[in-house]
């Protein structure tokens, strides 16, 4: 089966950088949102970062057009109904995703792929809600999208391996190097992240060390190109914690277990460069 056309559930951060880079590689988009303060919001994204790069010669004037001319948002799910591959990109609750899984099975051809871009949850719990468990699997993108060259993908007990070939030539056509994950907790990279990362926290935490003697070890000690606490205001604090929550509730890995430097962090507010302060502040 050849993937013409892409749906994107989620038209946020991830949302609209997925529908973007879909879009810049010659698929047919349709990306939707709860309502169209939200869809304009996320579409408004990509034609800023797409201005951008224009201005900084990554992208030329016609890319541009072209890129946004193949993405159609919509506030009504069944405009995914000729969509070949459906990539969930909402918020990471998953009663939620449990939910946008049941209406999607209903709505979409037999042959299409179903994708969640879930950093950490079970993803065989969202299969279970649908007709088709072996053409769901997991197609987590990093941050920033059309930056990032990694595309996880996970392949749950219920996967076929024809939709896995599927998945690894689509990730190669949007210029993605995949790696395959099981799904389990934090998948490869936060199963390996969320430890190294929460034990920076700890050892701050102590006082072992200060916030950029941590970070410039990393960069220069190890090759990083971003310290822990850095990448940790990057990615944002209360998303720290849902993931680390996640895993050491499945796995009860001391490692994963939430420092309570973080746990404080996101009750004060200070949630990283989205709020302007975290283990830096951010102008």
């Amino acid at each position: 089966m050849g993937i013409k056309r892409v749906g994107v559930v989620g038209c946020g951060l991830m949302g609209s950088g997925i529908s973007q880079v879909c879009a810049r590689s010659g698929y047919r988009v349709v990306v939707s949102e709860i309502n169209d303060e939200l869809l304009n919001k996320g579409l408004a994204s990509i034609s800023s970062f797409l201005t951008r790069n224009v201005k900084k010669g990554r992208v030329s004037q016609e890319e541009k057009e072209a890129t946004l001319a193949r993405i159609k948002g919509t506030t009504n799910t069944k405009d995914f109904t000729d969509c070949d591959l459906i990539i969930e990109a909402a918020v990471e609750n998953l009663d939620v995703k449990k939910k946008i899984f049941a209406e999607l099975d209903k709505i979409c051809p037999r042959h299409s792929i179903l994708a969640t871009n879930t950093s950490c949850l079970s993803i065989i719990d969202m299969a279970k809600v649908t007709t088709r468990p072996e053409k769901v699997l997991g197609l987590h993108f990093f941050n920033p999208v059309p930056s990032m060259r990694l595309l996880e993908i996970v392949k749950t007990i219920a996967t076929s391996d024809e939709t896995l070939e599927i998945a690894k030539e689509f990730g190669k056509s949007i210029g993605k190097t995949t790696i395959v994950a099981p799904d389990t907790p934090g998948f490869i990279v936060n199963r390996l992240l969320m430890p190294f990362m929460l034990g920076a926290c700890r050892m701050l935490e102590a006082g072992l060390a200060t916030k950029e003697d941590i970070d410039t070890g990393v960069r220069l000690g190890l090759g990083h190109p971003m310290g822990p606490l850095a990448l940790a205001d990057l990615i944002g604090m209360d998303t720290n914690l849902f993931i680390a929550n996640s895993i050491y509730e499945e796995t009860k890995d001391p490692s994963c277990a939430p420092p309570v430097i973080l746990k404080k962090m996101v009750a004060d507010g200070r949630l990283g460069r989205k709020t302007g302060k975290g283990f830096y502040e951010y102008k």
